[in-house]
């Protein structure tokens, strides 16, 4: 007995009629005849009653017709969605990024890769700059996108976007625009910073930023979460330096100083890992 011959039974079972029935499954008559028969004989079961003129089903064959098609639509639905598992159209990636782009290039990325695989499913998390790496070699995610160069042999990276760093005050500060800035009304700044990691080629771009104005800054106030960061510069209690895409996050109450200073952004995988899903995500966002 195979999914075949029961696709068959059924089909009879609806029609009740062996030359229609042979003409919507694409056999022949006699052809159909004999996988009815075999199926009859494989179950010990009389499935239909029939003479010249007409085809019924018996009592057993009513019963089977019953319980198969319930399980045949499961099994076309776990056929289905298997077929869309291995052209990468179903399944589930998670992506971490940078809250900076939450409300810039997110969107609209989503909403293309949403459009482009329906029954996608999409997870988002952040992680931080030490554990991104062992997070990807762990299969923990997918895919990060990230502010900083990476290195790593087994991490392919490729750079998607530009934006530039701000000097971010609340509405109410003296600073205007970049001639506001100089090293003299700098210094006397208290600045709310992210945590420095060693190694991050963001937390140097940093650094060099502080140098090109030849200053030490004063930070008394370090977070990893720039949400935090721009509530604090509202409430008035110091400057940060952020990424200008976190001026589409639309927050009342602060100001941004675009500075000549770009920030890369790099999107970055397993160069090993071949799952469908990640290269259809991967090929859709490196085109875009």
């Amino acid at each position: 007995m195979n999914i075949q011959q029961i696709k068959y039974f059924l089909a009879l079972a609806q029609e009740l009629h062996f030359w229609k029935t042979a003409g919507r499954m694409h056999i022949t008559q006699s052809a159909l005849s004999r996988q009815i028969q075999a199926l009859e004989r494989e179950l010990g079961v009389q499935l239909f009653e029939r003479d010249k003129r007409n085809v019924k089903l018996t009592s057993a064959g009513q019963f089977l017709r019953e319980k198969w098609e319930v399980q045949i639509n499961e099994l076309e639905f776990f056929h289905e969605h298997a077929r869309q598992i291995q052209l990468g159209e179903s399944g589930t990636i998670i992506i971490a990024h940078p809250d900076s782009i939450s409300a810039s290039i997110m969107p609209d990325m989503l909403s293309s890769i949403a459009s482009a695989y329906p029954k996608l499913k999409i997870e988002l998390v952040q992680v931080r700059y030490e554990d991104q790496l062992e997070f990807l070699r762990n299969y923990k995610i997918d895919l990060v996108i990230t502010r900083d160069i990476n290195n790593a042999d087994d991490i392919r990276s490729e750079k998607i976007s530009t934006d530039f760093l701000s000097i971010v005050v609340p509405e109410n500060h003296p600073f205007r625009n970049a001639e506001d800035l100089t090293k003299e009304t700098l210094s006397s700044q208290k600045f709310i910073l992210p945590i420095k990691d060693g190694g991050s080629s963001y937390s140097d771009l940093i650094q060099k930023l502080f140098r090109t104005y030849d200053i030490v800054p004063d930070a008394y106030l370090h977070s990893e979460f720039g949400s935090a960061i721009i509530a604090l510069v509202k409430k008035g209690l110091g400057i940060a330096v952020m990424p200008n895409s976190y001026m589409f996050h639309e927050i009342p109450g602060i100001r941004f100083i675009t500075l000549p200073f770009q920030t890369d952004l790099f999107l970055n995988w397993r160069v090993n890992d071949h799952h469908p899903v990640l290269n259809n995500v991967l090929q859709f966002i490196l085109k875009s």
